[in-house]
């Protein structure tokens, strides 16, 4: 692996483990043992640093909510599209801790972030609009933007709800898991009988999973 792509996965692990407004460019250094005259030959600053995390967190947005086409409704469909929820948050949860101040001093990644999050809510309307096409769900008709919406607004803040709203000190996978299940709980309250024994076992899997 290249120094700079080090660089990137060292600062992603200490802004996860320690929140991205407790590490500067020499805890990055310091931890991969480099100088910070290495590192400011890859990176001009930590805000630099952040925005080539953000081309990962891009990336995976657009792997990972593209509309199904021309397959058919599986569990397996379906836990993908809630597995790439979960990795969202737990790789990139030192954004979501710290979303607003990240945005506000950079108002290029702003424009990156608002971009990203219009295409992500386009698929997932595209999705909900499938499932409901097909009977899996039971949406009225033109709120699929509204519930996608909705979902993408709970995923978005879930983090910073955790830390401000409970007496945790810092997100684990299972407080995470906790927040996928309550996007679980909104699908199953437009599940069809079609589509209601998969919800639940969707559930079950998730529930072993944040144990």
């Amino acid at each position: 692996m290249k120094t700079r792509d080090k660089i990137i996965h060292a600062s992603l692990e200490l802004f996860n483990e320690h929140g991205e407004r407790n590490i500067t460019t020499n805890h990055i250094a310091a931890h991969m043992d480099i100088s910070p005259g290495n590192l400011y030959y890859h990176f001009r600053n930590k805000e630099d640093i952040i925005r080539s995390i953000f081309d990962m967190y891009e990336s995976h947005l657009a792997s990972g909510f593209k509309p199904y086409e021309g397959e058919q409704i599986t569990l397996e469909l379906l836990m993908g599209y809630f597995d790439a929820i979960f990795y969202t948050m737990w790789q990139f949860r030192f954004m979501y801790a710290n979303l607003a101040d990240i945005l506000s001093r950079d108002e290029q990644l702003k424009q990156r972030y608002l971009k990203a999050q219009q295409q992500v809510l386009q698929h997932s309307s595209h999705i909900l609009r499938q499932l409901n096409q097909e009977g899996f769900l039971a949406i009225e008709s033109g709120k699929e933007v509204e519930l996608a919406d909705t979902i993408k607004m709970l995923v978005s803040f879930w983090i910073s709800y955790k830390l401000t709203q409970s007496s945790i000190a810092s997100i684990n996978k299972a407080s995470l898991y906790e927040g996928l299940l309550r996007v679980l709980m909104i699908f199953r309250a437009y599940a069809t009988p079609q589509s209601r024994p998969t919800f639940d076992r969707l559930e079950q899997h998730y529930l072993a999973q944040a144990d």
